[in-house]
């Protein structure tokens, strides 16, 4: 794993929800998963509670407790009010919302509760981030896609589930990347909702209306279908578009040479935020206090990139795992620990 970019979170905060789980050796975790549309979040419940079985070997019994259904706000508000009243000692939340939880984020703190948020920033002042920068996650991808286009086309882009705040802070950070290229022109964009099929049928759509466009913003979770209707239109060659981390795309990427490079966010978020969260139940002091993101409560991970300098490590990486499995990174807990003082 390599180091983090940004070592951000709030010593207040740490300081109210560490006192009272500092001398257990036993910690129960909860695990809000509000979306079940993807094998990446499948995938990021599994990491997470592979995480917690690994403190075993460093004497503490780390139970994790997983609500994972596809939910509303309310719904998932639902969540942590479950996980309030069996006692938790930590709530991970991958959130449905940015702003809706700061109420019962609050009862969780005068509960003496530790919160985190992962994959998407939170403004409660009572929980913590800890995952990619959602908006650098964005501007990385269309920066490439810029440069490869030698600053200027016409390009598309296919997001996800709109409202969703990552998907929200990535619209930004592409945005704002193609607003500094005069040549750049946005001629369209849709939502597909983070689905491979639907991605695929708005590339076909698209490409009925604008045969010529030079270039394709699209996120993971449906790149293989947008790339899969460019290959069935023919114009591999003509099209730059950014591409996906799972390994059945990667292979296909690797045997056909696309023009392609994808922002990686992993997995292994919750995973990271479950090891930092130990060491915070331990009463562990950071030794960096936070005021990053856009919320002040954020420690951002570093955001691997995968472009045509590096795809054959990272098809590497994922040699023997399913069609579904996505390349990932996760702070190991030494990694974690090296945070803390």
């Amino acid at each position: 794993m390599k180091k983090l970019t940004l070592i951000a979170l709030s010593t207040v905060a740490a300081a109210a929800i560490s006192a009272s789980a500092a001398s257990a050796d036993d910690f129960k975790i909860g695990l809000s998963n509000g979306w079940v549309g993807s094998e990446w979040r499948t995938q990021m419940i599994e990491e997470a509670e592979a995480a917690a079985a690994a403190w075993a070997d460093k004497g503490h019994n780390v139970e994790v407790v997983v609500q994972s259904a596809n939910v509303d706000v309310p719904g998932q508000i639902a969540h942590v009010r479950n996980f309030i009243s069996e006692g938790v000692d930590a709530i991970i939340i991958n959130p449905n919302s940015p702003t809706a939880f700061d109420p019962v984020f609050a009862q969780a703190k005068e509960a003496g509760i530790l919160v985190i948020s992962t994959d998407a920033e939170v403004s409660s002042p009572d929980a913590l981030y800890v995952g990619i920068d959602q908006k650098a996650y964005g501007a990385r991808a269309a920066e490439w896609l810029a440069e490869t286009l030698g600053g200027e086309g016409q390009v598309v882009a296919i997001n996800g589930v709109s409202g969703h705040p990552a998907n929200e802070m990535r619209v930004e950070g592409y945005r704002e990347v193609f607003a500094q290229h005069d040549g750049i022109e946005i001629v369209n964009e849709v939502s597909a909702n983070w689905d491979q099929a639907q991605g695929q049928q708005a590339m076909q759509n698209i490409l009925a209306t604008y045969p010529d466009i030079d270039g394709v913003y699209v996120q993971d979770g449906m790149a293989a279908g947008a790339w899969s209707a460019i290959v069935d239109a023919g114009k591999t060659g003509d099209i730059a578009a950014t591409g996906e981390i799972r390994k059945d795309f990667i292979d296909l990427w690797t045997a056909n040479d696309y023009t392609s490079a994808a922002s990686v966010n992993p997995p292994g978020v919750m995973a990271s935020a479950l090891n930092v969260a130990v060491f915070m139940l331990e009463g562990r002091e950071l030794k960096e206090p936070a005021t990053d993101g856009v919320y002040g409560n954020a420690m951002y991970l570093e955001i691997p990139f995968i472009d045509g300098t590096n795809v054959e490590e990272a098809a590497a990486q994922l040699e023997g795992k399913p069609g579904h499995y996505s390349y990932t990174s996760a702070l190991s807990i030494e990694d974690a620990e090296a945070l803390f003082k």
